[in-house]
C-alpha cells in the first residue's frame, strides 16, 4: 500500500500582484503629469476669463474664479455682438461639417467600390492636392466667389470647404476595408445603390464619420483665414475673426474680454466630442485590430 505524496504548499499569488501594481505607478504618475501640464493651460484660461483685464497681470496669478465673467461677457456682447457671431459660426460650421461628410462618402465610395476609367489617375490628383497649402489658394477662391457675387455670405464662406482632400482619402481608405460580400448581398435582395450606400454603407462607418465630422467641425470653426477676407460687415462675422477685432494696441486692449470669447469657442468642441466621443474613439481605432 503506498501513500500519496503530501501536496506541495500553494504560495499565494497577492505579492506578485502588488509587485506588478507597484511597478506601474511610475507609469501612472508620469501620464498624470503629462495631463496636469496638458489641462493647466486650458484650467488658467477658464479662470482668466472670470477676472477683470487689470486682474489677469497680477502676480502672483489668480488660481480660482473671479466675479467678471458676467461683465466680460455683457461687454463682449456689447462690443462684438457675441450671440450673432455664435449663431454665424455654429450655422457655417455644421452645415459645412455635414456637406463635406457627404461629399466625402460618395467620393470615397465611388473611390473604393467602383471601377472607372480613369479612376487612378483621378484619386493621384486628389492626393496632390493635400501637399499645396491652403493659402496658395486664396487669390483664386477669392477671385472665384467675387465672379460668381459670394463674397460677404454664407455660401461663400461655405461652398469652398465642402470638398475637403483628406476627408475623401479617409473614407476611400476605410470603405476599401469593407467586405465586398456585403454589399453583393444587399444589392441580390433588390437594393439600390442609394439604399446600399445609407442602408449599408452608413451604418458601418458611423464611427468612421463621427471621428471625421469632429476633425471637420473643429477646422471649420477655427477657419479665420478665409473668413476674414471674404467677410466685410461685421454682423456676417464668425468667431475667430469677431475675437480678432477685439486684439489693438496694447493700452487699448481688454484680455478679458478676450479671454471670455476664447473661452466661450471650446464649448461647442468639447459638448461635440463628449456627445461623439465613443464613436471618435472607435473610428480612430478602427483598422487597428482584426475580427
Amino acid at each position: 500500500m503506498t501513500t500519496a505524496a503530501p501536496a506541495a504548499p500553494v504560495t499565494p499569488a497577492a505579492p506578485a500582484g502588488r509587485r506588478r501594481r507597484l511597478r506601474g505607478w511610475p507609469m501612472t504618475l508620469l501620464l498624470a503629469g503629462v495631463a496636469g501640464l496638458s489641462v493647466a493651460p486650458f484650467y488658467w484660461l477658464v479662470v482668466a476669463a472670470t477676472h477683470s483685464d487689470t486682474e489677469i497681470f497680477d502676480w502672483p496669478p489668480h488660481l480660482l474664479p473671479g466675479s467678471h465673467l458676467g461683465e466680460n461677457l455683457r461687454h463682449l456682447q456689447d462690443r462684438v455682438g457675441i450671440g450673432r457671431v455664435v449663431l454665424n459660426s455654429l450655422l457655417v460650421s455644421g452645415i459645412q461639417t455635414v456637406g463635406a461628410l457627404v461629399v466625402a462618402l460618395l467620393a470615397g465610395y465611388a473611390f473604393a467600390k467602383f471601377r472607372f476609367r480613369g479612376r487612378t489617375v483621378l484619386f493621384a490628383v486628389l492626393l496632390s492636392t493635400l501637399v499645396v497649402p491652403d493659402q496658395v489658394m486664396l487669390v483664386p477662391l477669392f477671385k472665384m466667389m467675387m465672379s460668381f457675387g459670394l463674397l460677404d455670405s454664407y455660401q461663400g464662406l461655405i461652398l469652398p470647404g465642402l470638398c475637403v482632400p483628406f476627408a475623401i482619402f479617409l473614407m476611400r481608405q476605410a470603405l476599401a476595408s469593407m467586405p465586398d460580400e456585403l454589399l453583393d448581398a444587399a444589392r441580390v435582395d433588390g437594393a439600390g445603390e442609394i439604399r446600399v450606400l445609407f442602408g449599408v454603407v452608413v451604418p458601418v462607418m458611423r464611427p468612421v464619420l463621427a471621428a471625421l465630422g469632429i476633425f471637420l467641425f473643429l477646422g471649420s470653426w477655427n477657419n479665420f483665414v478665409w473668413p476674414l477676407i471674404a467677410l466685410r460687415t461685421p454682423e456676417m462675422h464668425t468667431l475667430p475673426v469677431a475675437l480678432a477685432t477685439l486684439q489693438g494696441m496694447k493700452a487699448n486692449t481688454d484680455y478679458g474680454l478676450i479671454l471670455a470669447g476664447t473661452a466661450l469657442s471650446t464649448l461647442p468642441m468639447m459638448i461635440l466630442f463628449l456627445v461623439l466621443q465613443r464613436q471618435f474613439i472607435s473610428g480612430l481605432l478602427a483598422g487597428a485590430t482584426k475580427g
